[in-house]
């Protein structure tokens, strides 16, 4: 499985963004896809994860951030009220039942 992200980029505290992120290969055997983030000097941390029909989100991003998979192959994650903590490289990915798998990231700034 390969995951293309895209639609990362500048934006003022307070904005919107959304990405994407597109999967392809064996995406009929995936479980579950989502986001991840990394800012510098920090973990790895989640920010919303889709199983099923079952949402779950990081606690930072709780209310603000909604992801959504759109098809087998296709998740997209909105992100409202944008802080300047939010500033990360953003990672899709995705799971079946014996690998986990990763975008190559796409950089998010919040600033002014």
């Amino acid at each position: 499985v390969q995951l293309q992200a895209s639609g990362g980029g500048l934006v003022q505290p307070g904005g919107s963004l959304s990405l994407s992120c597109r999967a392809s290969g064996r995406v009929f055997s995936l479980n579950g896809m989502g986001w991840y983030r990394q800012s510098p000097g920090k973990e790895r941390e989640l920010v919303g994860f889709s199983t099923g029909s079952i949402r779950r989100y990081g606690d930072s991003v709780q209310g603000r951030f909604t992801i959504s998979r759109e098809s087998k192959n296709m998740l997209s994650l909105q992100m409202n009220d944008l802080k300047p903590e939010d500033t990360a490289v953003y990672y899709c990915n995705a799971v079946d039942s014996t690998q986990t798998y990763w975008g190559q990231g796409t950089q998010v700034t919040v600033s002014s």
